[in-house]
């Protein structure tokens, strides 16, 4: 029997000495914890810059430094895997991402905190993708999808959860409690993950040796993910190409990420495995998941942040209409995993990105001022409804077409592109909100020289003068609070526009998914090796 026959029929007999179940539940627990520091941190940066003497926008590099770090060690991930071995590589990730946890709670200058914000970022970037290939191989093919469903709680409802949770602690706490909670959640896990994981026989074949570290690829990838990161991070605030900063950035980001294909395309063992972008359904899938990241996050905020800013909702009301679309993924994640064993994964994800532009149309047509709790909790909901029909579909057919050992690599990158996708999100919402409103604001306050708006300002002045104001006083007022009222309604205008632009999105991909390769459900996508 040749050595790839060998490894193959080890690969379809191995089975873990542990229930795949207990598995799934363990490493998800530890993929939760770095999902959900990517966005528990966000509110509690005015805490942070007050705490430690440092100014808003200093504050924001305290985002910014993980999800540089973060970015860089995700596409590797797979590498990392060979060099170290899966479980070794996913237990140091975890013992470490614990130990920074700590240290940014105890961090006494936002320069120590910023130092172990890349740290926790960095021995973040490997868990998720770890997770996600551990349940690959732990579950047999038939239940594959159901797995998925398991991991898709944590990468779906992390960052839904987080702003909540990161709010309530902060206000009740201290901010330093969002870094403390990992340590007890991260010593359980790291326990857990000694005690049940193990990695499969084929493994012991493939490990590399340091002298073969691909030195030139990472800092290719170093240099132009951190460029690219800065830039979507700092890009608005700077008014982006108005700004030289984000104009040499752009350039080393573009030019640092093309030399990085150009190298790793002639590697033998590259660093960043790009040789997967040959399979035209890997490439769909991530393309996919750069939106479905955009779609995630974008959706994610919109809503709580048009109830607070716009309506005077607390943080905590908009989180209980969060939280409703949380638990509608919540029911319909293990419905999606249970029929990927019958039906087509392209047909599911079609589903999906059909749902999602039909919700975010029906979000755009209903958003106003006069939105109910009661309609933007069902808005909500809606919105949250293609999230399981796409993320875990999707993931399974990312793998049709791959062989067993390019599944940490796969996981790696596709997770690596869902997180650029909501860092794209975070830049392109920020801009559509900003950029809209402004000409919003200029479409409607062209007609205050209309004899309407007059008009208006007369009835209004009238109504003040009654209420015991005198006539000056009455007139100033009433143009005021027409004023207040054009940047109300020109702010609600740009969310409605950002809420097309995800439709249309979702239509495009939408028509993509029917490209996809067919798969026979229940085989989870892997091909074997001759």
């Amino acid at each position: 029997m040749s050595t790839a026959t060998a490894v193959l029929s080890e690969q379809g007999s191995w089975k873990p000495k542990v229930n795949p179940w207990i598995i799934g539940v363990v490493v998800s627990m530890a993929a939760f914890m770095e999902v959900l520091d990517t966005s528990i941190a966000n509110v509690a940066l005015p805490h942070i810059a007050g705490n430690l003497g440092a100014s808003n926008d200093e504050s924001t590099w305290v985002l910014t430094t993980y999800l540089v770090s973060n970015a860089i060690v995700l596409p590797i991930s797979g590498f990392l895997v060979e060099l170290f071995g899966r479980k070794r590589f996913f237990i140091t990730c975890i013992a470490f991402f614990t130990v920074s946890s700590f240290m940014c709670g105890i961090a006494p200058s936002l320069g120590l905190l910023l130092f172990f914000r890349i740290l926790q970022g960095a021995f973040g970037g490997g868990l998720q993708p770890m997770a996600q290939a551990i349940l690959a191989d732990t579950f047999p093919p038939e239940k594959r999808g159901l797995a998925f469903a398991l991991y898709g709680v944590t990468a779906v409802c992390g960052p839904v959860l987080g702003p909540t949770l990161g709010g309530w602690i902060t206000d009740n706490f201290s901010w330093r409690w969002i870094f403390y909670i990992n340590v007890p959640v991260g010593i359980l896990a790291l326990f857990l993950v000694q005690m049940l994981v193990e990695d499969p026989p084929h493994f012991a074949r493939i490990k590399k040796g340091f002298a073969r570290f691909d030195s030139v690829g990472f800092s290719l990838l170093a240099v132009g993910v951190g460029a690219l990161q800065v830039v979507l991070d700092k890009g608005q605030e700077d008014d982006w190409f108005s700004s030289r900063f984000i104009v040499v950035l752009s350039s080393i980001a573009a030019v640092g990420l093309l030399s990085l294909v150009a190298w790793e395309w002639r590697q033998e063992e590259p660093i960043v495995d790009v040789h997967l972008f040959r399979n035209f359904n890997f490439v769909t899938t991530n393309v996919m998941f750069l939106i479905l990241g955009v779609a995630l996050f974008s959706s994610t905020v919109l809503m709580p942040q048009l109830l607070q800013t716009l309506m005077g909702y607390t943080a905590e009301e908009a989180g209980m209409v969060l939280s409703a679309g949380a638990v509608a993924i919540l029911f319909f994640l293990p419905l999606v995993g249970k029929l990927t064993t019958r039906v087509q994964v392209r047909y599911l994800i079609a589903t999906g990105w059909l749902v999602m532009a039909a919700s975010m149309y029906f979000s755009a047509r209903q958003t106003d001022l006069l939105i109910s709790f009661r309609s933007a909790t069902f808005l909500r909901v809606l919105q949250s409804l293609p999230l399981p029909f796409l993320f875990v579909p999707i993931t399974l057919a990312g793998y049709i077409g791959l062989a067993n050992e390019k599944t940490n690599a796969a996981a790696g990158l596709m997770n690596f592109m869902r997180n650029m996708g909501q860092s794209i999100g975070t830049s392109a919402l920020t801009t559509v909100l900003a950029r809209r409103n402004q000409f919003h604001q200029t479409v409607l306050a062209s007609d205050t020289a209309s004899p309407q708006f007059r008009i208006a300002v007369h009835g209004l002045s009238v109504q003040l003068s009654r209420a015991g104001l005198n006539t000056q006083a009455a007139q100033h007022q009433a143009v005021a609070r027409l004023y207040r009222l054009v940047l109300a309604q020109s702010a609600t205008l740009s969310y409605v526009d950002a809420y097309w632009l995800l439709a249309v999105a979702g239509a495009a991909m939408f028509a993509t998914s029917f490209l996809l390769k067919t798969n026979e459900p229940g085989t989870g996508g892997h091909v074997s090796l001759h």
